[in-house]
């Protein structure tokens, strides 16, 4: 059976309050101020100026694809039909966690206004990052999403740390796969993320501390991959050249394929994994080895 909507139950929040007096403040036109259906809270349907409304300065980047196909199908159908969230940090500006595609879509369309729910607490942007479904993810984007989340963290709360937001970041090997990522957006993150996936764990500490230290590790696996590098240049000088190359040699220095209960420490992984990669013995690949090892795996990596 279905649930039996919540009631409301008595006066608006004074957070809300103030967030309706900021919405009609700002031009904006406020349609209804309710009660979520799960948590009680309280939330502001409004339509807004959409030249006030943008992304957060955390997320992940526009898909211009994604984006044009948005515009295109709102066009088509002549309706906007899923309104955005929104948090105000400041008075005259509104951050979006999880609309910012059907933004872009509305920008080009030349629309005025932006149908929103405000929700009055700005902090709950991170948390609506995490649960951002609007178009799934890859391992680049969110990656560059979470250090965007962790450096705006590390300004606003330079006290607090990586285990107050575990579940905002998801997983550690993502903050350590961002720092990368933000230095080269092409770097081949999908290589590494299944050792570093075992063996990195959110930091203790406040993030002024953990942040250097994460910046030690995306050092490590730098150095890691110019020594994969390395490898595959020589493989190719043997005449050697398969999409999966990368994968295959990785696969045969993971120092991590014999451990069961108990893993190494960060440091000492990608310390045994480099020297493993510096001593792989190039003269014994074949290309049917590799080929063969390509049938049953994941996509090669770029």
């Amino acid at each position: 059976m279905p649930k039996v909507p919540i009631e409301q139950r008595g006066e608006p929040s004074a957070r809300a309050r103030a967030a309706v007096e900021r919405v009609e403040a700002d031009g904006g036109r406020v349609l209804a101020t309710y009660q979520d259906p799960v948590g009680g809270r309280w939330q502001i349907f409004c339509l807004l100026p959409l030249d006030q409304v943008s992304p957060t300065p955390y997320q992940r980047d526009l898909s211009p694809t994604h984006a044009k196909r948005l515009q295109e199908v709102i066009k088509k159908i002549d309706r906007f039909v899923d309104p955005i969230v929104v948090v105000s940090p400041r008075p005259g500006t509104y951050w979006t966690p999880n609309g910012h595609h059907r933004l872009a879509a509305l920008g080009k369309l030349k629309a005025a206004w932006v149908p929103a729910i405000l929700i009055p607490e700005p902090e709950v942007a991170f948390q609506i990052l995490a649960l951002n479904t609007e178009k799934a993810h890859n391992l680049k984007e969110k990656s560059l999403e979470v250090i965007r989340m962790y450096r705006g963290l590390a300004e606003q709360e330079p006290d607090r740390g990586e285990t107050d937001y575990t579940f905002e970041f998801e997983a550690p090997h993502l903050v350590t796969l961002g720092v990368l990522y933000e230095a080269d957006k092409r770097f081949a993150g999908g290589a590494f993320a299944p050792i570093l996936r075992r063996v990195d764990r959110f930091l203790e500490g406040p993030f002024r501390r953990t942040l250097p230290q994460r910046e030690e590790r995306a050092d490590q696996v730098r150095e890691a991959d110019a020594a994969l590098a390395q490898v595959v240049a020589r493989i190719h000088k043997r005449g050697i050249r398969h999409p999966f190359v990368k994968n295959y040699v990785l696969a045969r220095t993971n120092p991590l394929t014999r451990q069961r209960k108990t893993l190494p420490s960060f440091g000492q992984a990608l310390s045994k994994l480099i020297a493993n990669l510096e001593a792989f013995d190039v003269g014994q690949v074949r290309y049917e080895d590799i080929q063969r090892s390509s049938v049953a795996s994941i996509p090669p990596v770029e």
